[in-house]
């Protein structure tokens, strides 16, 4: 029989192609009649990469021209970092499959301090997001927050080079690149509460590619699956895309799934944090949980903070 090639749409960062290389293995190792040819595809997150991204665009800043080869039908699968992949997807599309969470913490990186706590008065701080930045300045108003952008290994290296203290990265993608060693502290979910999807990889496909979806679910990972469900259903119930302050992070223990949210305002002075918990078994149930947070969040009066951020976005 002959080998039927599928062709996988990736980002072309290390880490960005280390992770797909993970899920081509992964695919051919399961399938052994199939290969699958990794093609590199240039998005506007990786174009513009100076600015920040708050300020350079919205939903789909890392996704949409990616998207635009599985509609065009150049690649056959797509993999992202879940939490760029925007929570309404286009037409046409769906998410294949969710692979087991990495770790999903953020972490300090620093050459001198050795926690957030230790980092001195008016600290140096670089980071792009504006999730970290809120949740920092909540925490600590002294904090110089920077900006800081490039790939995984640009941002390290700016680490030695412009000056700061610290800077703060995903837990994830430092251990996907055999980086581990150089986190200083992973920071807990408690004091910085994680993206929606940090940690885990994302499959976008077409919906009617029944082949490819069939053989995506061996990749898939339930328990991380229904997490990531209520988290993106607490992002989608507030309008938000992956650059705007709101975190969540849910968690699976039995039959019950605990979801933690955070909606903040910019500068940190405007902080909410709730949780919701509830025996989940299923999409549905994931995604109604996620829900209720936002409902319970916004009528405890985040939704002023929610109104803010789109307006100044």
């Amino acid at each position: 029989m002959a080998s039927e090639k599928f062709i996988l749409g990736s980002r072309g960062s290390q880490l960005a192609l280390k992770q797909a290389n993970w899920v081509k293995t992964a695919l051919e190792r399961s399938f052994p009649d199939h290969s699958v040819e990794v093609k590199i595809i240039r998005t506007s997150g990786d174009v513009i990469a100076d600015a920040p991204l708050s300020q350079i665009g919205g939903k789909g800043l890392f996704t949409k021209e990616i998207e635009e080869a599985l509609l065009e039908r150049r690649i056959h699968l797509a993999v992202h970092s879940l939490k760029d992949l925007p929570t309404q997807l286009p037409v046409g599309l769906c998410l294949a499959a969710i692979t087991a969470r990495e770790d999903a913490r953020d972490a300090l990186v620093s050459k001198q301090f050795g926690s957030l706590a230790a980092l001195p008065i008016g600290a140096r701080i670089g980071t792009s997001s504006l999730r970290r930045q809120s949740q920092l300045l909540h925490l600590r108003r002294d904090l110089r927050i920077l900006n800081l952008r490039g790939n995984l290994d640009t941002r390290l290296r700016k680490l030695e080079t412009d000056q700061y203290d610290g800077i703060v990265l995903a837990s994830a993608g430092l251990i996907r690149l055999g980086h581990a060693d150089l986190i200083t502290a992973p920071i807990s979910v408690e004091e910085l509460c994680p993206a929606v999807g940090q940690g885990a990889l994302g499959i976008e496909a077409r919906s009617d590619d029944t082949l490819i979806l069939e053989k995506l679910q061996r990749l898939n990972h339930p328990e991380t699956q229904l997490a990531a469900e209520a988290e993106r259903a607490f992002l989608r119930k507030l309008g938000g895309g992956c650059q705007v302050p709101i975190a969540g992070y849910a968690q699976k223990e039995g039959q019950r799934l605990r979801i933690r949210g955070v909606i903040a305002s910019p500068d940190g002075l405007q902080l909410f944090r709730d949780n919701q918990e509830a025996i989940v078994e299923g999409s549905h149930q994931a995604q109604a949980i996620g829900q209720k947070l936002a409902d319970k969040m916004l009528a405890a009066g985040a939704q002023a903070v929610v109104n803010a951020i789109f307006h100044r976005i």
